[in-house]
């Protein structure tokens, strides 16, 4: 016995209310769409029984209706040859395969309204199932989305992560050190362009009047 006993119970079924009340929907939508699968090949199996049956029915009748028709013509053969007993006897024949075949339409008829049935109960059937499938497509993106959702929020907790984000803040600070001890070396100086052309032409004209310092020390004559 499934989640279902009755095929009643499967195609009048509310879904979300079952879903609603599941421990575990994901397991309950698969065993509904087995139960529905079950139900559905059962159904099909008594829809072809009763077709079956149809066609079985419906040889049986026209067999009937050509007795029906020879026991007619032996009648009138009977009373045109002043048989009475004959024509009598068939007629009788004749009545007695009439009330066969008003039986056997009866059985047609009940076969083929059970026939009709079956035909909704499978539309309705098949309807309940792909929404079932479609049910556990979603069910299964939700259940997907929420574990990779869980394993990152387990990763973001993980003391790994914290430990080596303190990691990174320690080497954050010795290039912060290393950069500061650089930057130190650097106080004081010129850090624009302007100021270093101008202590190298500085430089220039003062190494200019040593040069002629010297000259004029020792007695060489100007270049100027």
């Amino acid at each position: 016995m499934g989640i279902f006993t009755r095929f009643s119970d499967i195609v009048n079924s509310n879904i979300n209310a079952i879903l609603d009340k599941a421990e575990d929907p994901e397991k309950i939508v698969r065993l509904m769409i087995q139960e529905m699968e079950d139900t559905l090949v059962e159904v099909r199996s008594a829809a072809a029984r009763s077709i079956a049956d149809k066609k079985d029915l419906n040889r049986k009748l026209e067999s009937l209706d050509r007795e029906h028709f020879d026991w007619d013509s032996k009648a009138e053969l009977a009373l045109r040859k002043d048989r009475e007993d004959l024509a009598k006897a068939a007629l009788i024949e004749k009545s007695r395969v009439a009330a066969a075949q008003e039986a056997l339409k009866q059985d047609y008829m009940a076969v083929d309204d059970g026939l009709a049935k079956l035909n909704d109960d499978i539309a309705r059937l098949e309807a309940k199932l792909q929404d079932a499938k479609a049910r556990q497509k979603a069910l299964l993106a939700r259940h997907k989305t929420a574990n990779s959702r869980l394993a990152a929020r387990k990763k973001i907790h993980d003391y790994k992560i914290d430990d080596a984000m303190i990691r990174f803040e320690q080497y954050t600070r010795r290039i912060d050190d290393v950069e500061s001890r650089i930057e130190a070396y650097d106080l004081g100086l010129p850090k624009d362009l302007n100021h270093q052309f101008a202590s190298l032409e500085a430089e220039e004209s003062v190494q200019q009047e040593f040069e002629a310092l010297k000259r004029r020390v020792s007695g060489e004559p100007s270049t100027e």
